[in-house]
């Protein structure tokens, strides 16, 4: 839910995409089969399936518009795309509402003006604009009958729905930051649901309602300062996003992914035990975007594309045979992202990657282990510790300053 916007994966398209032709597969990518495009120039991004998944909401700038509008996409039959938003401001992060589809919630911009708003200025470093304009709406799936569902002078987006309920968890910065809330369907009993300093967004349900996930930024320092001061100019700089999972009342929040890089746009499988995402990890240029999976616990990390290009904006549809995202892959020209739909293939052989998680656990599990037989001085127990901790660094590439070039230093007692 905006976790990128459409400029930027535009940009890198030009820098990263390379054309592929024939299979749409990249090598490697064995969890999608029936590989299709369904949308063929322009920007293209942000597709969510309807209940019946028949079709795609997505959000798209095309001729004759000159910024983001929300439109749906037929998926199996052909059609054309059809409006919804107003076709005037500028329109972001669209969704069915649920359980019966009948409505479509968006944020849109439109009635503070019908010119798009200006771009913010990125001589000094990217930056998103936070529209304080953005408020939530809902309209008829051919767009009549639209009803505001916010209405202040903050930054309403990122809105989606409970597939069982439909209540809505939204990102606003009513409160002085970038913070997740949930409300009704009709705007009605809000609740906040996160507290912490940083960007929280681009939230999505589990399939049970009964847990959220979402992409959070935790800036320290003068990192927080600079944060703030962009946040009162109503921008914000994308850096380092991590996965955070909590119930759907926003208890019992954790942190999941310890990565490093750009992480966001996460989606629950249909297990609701496992969790797909994009991320530029192992990029070190951080242009290149694939689509990853982990396990709610932040382990069992996996690679699912390889594609030289951008992918991301997983989502499974409600039956969960089928996945749709975004990518600049096979792209006609420079800059285009357009929406595929692939068959999921759920058993096979996984490549596993071992991520932060994983490497955590194994060495706490191991210097934890009765067998170590406590940490007094002189102890069987630290000496076994204190090896096990030289072999990691030594694993780890790092160089020995120590007593004699060894990792070790001699302390008085």
């Amino acid at each position: 839910m905006k976790p990128y916007s459409l400029a930027l994966v535009a940009a890198l398209a030009v820098l990263v995409s390379a054309p592929v032709r024939g299979d749409l597969r990249a090598p490697g990518e064995w969890r999608l089969t029936d590989l299709r495009q369904l949308t063929f120039g322009g920007e293209n991004a942000e597709a969510y399936w309807s209940p019946d998944g028949r079709e795609l909401v997505m959000q798209s700038t095309r001729p004759p518009y000159g910024c983001d509008q929300i439109f749906r996409l037929p998926v199996d039959e052909p059609g054309e795309v059809r409006l919804v938003s107003t076709g005037t401001g500028r329109t972001t992060c669209a969704y069915y509402t649920f359980p019966a589809g009948e409505r479509i919630l968006f944020s849109s911009t439109h009635h503070a003006g019908e010119a798009c708003p200006a771009p913010p200025d990125q001589r000094a470093g990217y930056v998103w604009a936070l529209y304080p304009e953005y408020e939530l709406y809902s309209a008829r799936l051919d767009g009549s009958d639209l009803v505001r569902l916010t209405d202040n002078e903050f930054y309403d987006a990122e809105a989606t729905v409970c597939r069982r309920d439909g209540s809505i968890v939204f990102t606003s910065t009513r409160d002085g930051d970038l913070e997740l809330y949930r409300m009704d369907a009709d705007g009605g009993n809000l609740l906040r649901l996160t507290h912490e300093p940083g960007y929280d967004g681009g939230a999505f349900f589990s399939p049970d309602c009964s847990r959220i996930v979402w992409r959070a930024s935790r800036p320290q320092g003068e990192e927080l300062a600079q944060y703030r001061r962009l946040l009162a100019e109503d921008k914000v700089r994308p850096s380092r996003m991590e996965l955070w999972v909590a119930n759907a009342d926003g208890t019992e929040a954790r942190q999941i992914t310890y990565l490093g890089a750009a992480s966001f746009a996460p989606f629950f499988h249909p297990s609701g035990e496992r969790i797909l995402f994009s991320s530029n990890l192992g990029d070190p240029d951080g242009r290149e975007f694939d689509i990853w999976a982990i396990n709610v616990d932040g382990s069992g990390l996996e690679r699912i594309t390889t594609a030289p290009s951008f992918d991301g904006f997983p989502i499974f549809s409600p039956d969960g045979s089928r996945l749709a995202f975004s990518s600049n892959r096979n792209q006609e020209k420079p800059g285009e992202t357009n929406v595929f739909v692939a068959r999921w293939v759920e058993e096979g052989k996984a490549e596993i990657q071992e991520g932060p998680a994983d490497r955590f656990a194994r060495d706490v599990a191991w210097l934890a282990a009765d067998e170590r037989e406590g940490r007094g001085i002189g102890t069987a127990g630290i000496e076994a510790a204190a090896s096990y901790i030289e072999q990691r660094f030594r694993e780890l590439g790092l160089e020995p300053a120590g007593v004699e070039g060894s990792f070790r230093q001699e302390l008085a007692v």
